[in-house]
């Protein structure tokens, strides 16, 4: 079937008494006064007939989506009124839209591939495009997708370490939940080829003391041995990106055991492993200079258990779901905006940002004592926290950089107060947050409130699903892809006043993103006909915001169009962006339901990568995994 084709239908007066239910999926729509006798022909089986009631079907009629406005108009103008487009007309279509760089020859090439693609012989012989083949092409997510460089590494890599947001994954070995999922190296394997760059390993005697496991302690999960887990990092570590892997140890050994920890790590990485001739860093080596490094990073267990364990006062902050709800109902909740966190958090545990904390890093020299000297030695970031509360971690040493962790709330708790202490801190220092450790069912918090503070690893559940973890995978498409973003200058700088970047501070508009939603596309290829209606096609609508800083954070909705598998909506949206460096534009696609709306697809996409012009935007599934088909045209500018 023509893939700009989509059903319509007179809309069937639903019966008073009727019951709006479904078979499996339940139906918005039932039996009702316009029904079509007889059997459906073997044209009605694509899409176009429902059956209705048994002894019924319902038919829809099959007609053309227009192309859109703006499409006829760009065509109009660039093939200078003509009903077709050449080489020529489209490489000044490409000049228009920001491509200046495109000869004559990738010109002939993409005609040529849309051509083959739509089993199309050029008009006269000549490589030429007609309007349809143009939308084709506006449509075509390899020709024209929709932000720059989206496979090539375009960010300076030659700075400290410090200066880069870090792909993070939280306990990677995890199949599922916190409390009884397996433990493998398949969770690991998978987030290494999405890009993660950190690696969280949890080490553990094994039952006989004698070799070392990997489990989340004091649950039921079932352990996999450290040596499966590091075998798949080297096999895995440079798959999606060249730049280098760090793996975090959570290290609850006996001195034995870290010195056969140490063997087998030189074993396993041999020379891709990095580790620092000195004692400690004054600075982080850069992105750059680590290319193809396995480096690793560790901090006192004590720390560790602490912030697994979780306290009473954080089940009280713990939002609340309802009796029955499922891991697939709670992804549906809206991402909670950081503020918010913020205040909730500052009512909470007063006693936290003062509170004397153990003394963890005393406790590392006393455990540096009894650690085998090489196993000290190839640690190349260290961890821990220094005397006192967690406001006075925030203070910097000049003589070596290091590691700080703070749980999610700890992170809240502390930005209420001293955001710009946090970002300091993270001029030369890395910054580690995690979920709060009443997080059970592996879902996330959002990571804004950690880069907007300058967090350079905010540790996610890989292996959990949802909106914020939607927000994580959108982040990390920027710059190629290779798990390293580089923060906004203003983030780095320290004014002539001592003052660094404020995320609190009210901030002047420094560019408006205009957003058009045209269409939508491809589902009845990846969904069976009655998936999200028994009686009908379905209805659409779109969900398009800002995720980024509180003042530029919003969703906006289309209409519904109903009984259409090509939803047309030629709806505008505009977003004034306060922080554009780091926002990221959300889509979503929903079908209404009267009961309870149904997932259609969702990305989100970084606003510094967003290509201005009309673009072809892929969508994918709640878990992260891209649809085959399904993908939405639209448009972007910024003014």
């Amino acid at each position: 079937m023509h893939a700009r084709c989509a059903f319509r239908l007179t809309r069937l007066r639903r019966e008073p008494d009727a019951e709006p239910g479904r078979a499996g999926k339940q139906g918005k729509s039932v039996c009702a006064a316009k029904v079509h006798e007889g059997g459906a022909g073997a044209g009605d089986a694509q899409m176009g007939t429902y059956k209705c009631c048994i002894f019924f079907t319902r038919r829809f009629a099959l007609s053309d989506a227009s192309t859109p406005g703006d499409v006829r108009m760009l065509f109009t103008r660039h093939a200078g009124g003509a009903p077709y487009m050449g080489i020529d007309e489209l490489r000044r279509y490409l000049a228009a839209s920001g491509e200046a760089h495109v000869d004559a020859d990738t010109a002939e090439r993409i005609i040529d591939r849309v051509l083959q693609e739509r089993s199309r012989t050029p008009r006269f012989g000549k490589p030429s495009l007609t309007i349809d083949d143009f939308q084709y092409f506006l449509f075509s997510e390899d020709l024209n997708p929709p932000i720059c460089h989206s496979k090539e590494v375009h960010h300076d890599m030659n700075a400290p370490l410090s200066h880069y947001f870090i792909y993070t994954g939280h306990n990677s070995y995890l199949t599922g939940n916190q409390l009884s999922s397996d433990c493998s190296d398949i969770p690991i394997i998978k987030a290494l080829q999405i890009g993660v760059r950190v690696i969280e390993l949890d080490m553990w005697p094994n039952s006989s003391k004698d070799d070392v496991d990997i489990l989340h302690g004091r649950t039921l999960t079932a352990p996999v041995s450290l040596i499966k887990c590091l075998k798949s990092i080297k096999e895995y570590a440079f798959v999606a990106s060249p730049y280098p892997v760090i793996i975090t140890l959570e290290d609850h050994l006996t001195s034995d055991l870290q010195a056969k920890v140490a063997k087998m790590v030189l074993e396993v990485f041999g020379d891709t492993l990095y580790y620092p001739e000195s004692k400690h860093l004054q600075e982080f080596p850069s992105p750059e200079a680590l290319r193809g490094r396995v480096i690793l990073s560790t901090k006192p267990p004590k720390e560790y258990l602490e912030s697994k364990g979780g306290t009473m006062k954080d089940r009280d902050i713990e939002p609340q779901f309802s009796k029955g709800q499922n891991e697939e109902a709670v992804w549906g909740t809206e991402v909670p905006d950081i503020q918010d966190e913020m205040q909730t958090a500052d009512k909470h545990e007063n006693d936290i940002l003062y509170t004397q904390r153990d003394v963890e890093e005393d406790d590392e020299k006393k455990m540096c004592q009894h650690h085998p000297l090489e196993y000290k030695h190839l640690i190349t970031i260290k961890a821990g926290k220094p005397k006192g509360a967690v406001v006075d971690a925030l203070k910097g040493d000049p003589d070596k950089v290091r590691r700080l962790s703070l749980s999610e709330q700890e992170l809240a708790k502390v930005a209420a107060h001293h955001g710009r202490n946090i970002v300091s801190f993270t001029h030369k220092n890395l910054l580690r947050i995690y979920p709060k450790g009443t997080r059970f069912n592996s879902s996330n918090y959002n990571p804004f409130l950690g880069w907007v503070h300058g967090a350079q690893m905010v540790a996610f559940n890989m292996q959990g699903y949802g909106r914020s973890l939607w927000l994580m995978h959108g982040f990390y498409k920027a710059n190629g892809g290779c798990g390293y973003v580089k923060k906004p200058d203003f983030m780095m700088q320290t004014c002539p006043d001592g003052n660094v970047f404020d995320p609190k501070a009210d901030l002047p508009v420094k560019k408006t993103l205009k957003v058009k939603v045209y269409m939508g596309e491809g589902w009845q290829s990846d969904f069976k006909q009655t998936y999200f209606d028994t009686y009908s096609p379905p209805d659409f609508y779109a969900k398009v915001g800002i995720a980024g800083v509180p003042s530029d954070s919003v969703m906006q909705k289309t209409k519904a169009v109903e009984d259409s598998w090509v939803p047309v909506w030629e709806e505008e949206f505009v977003f004034p962006l306060t922080v554009p460096e780091i926002a990221l534009l959300r889509v979503e696609v929903h079908e209404y339901d009267v009961s309870e709306d149904d997932f259609g697809g969702q990305t989100a996409l970084p606003v510094s990568e967003l290509r201005p012009g009309i673009r072809t935007v892929p969508l994918f599934d709640h878990k992260g995994l891209k649809f085959k088909s399904v993908k939405l045209l639209m448009r972007f500018e910024f003014v």
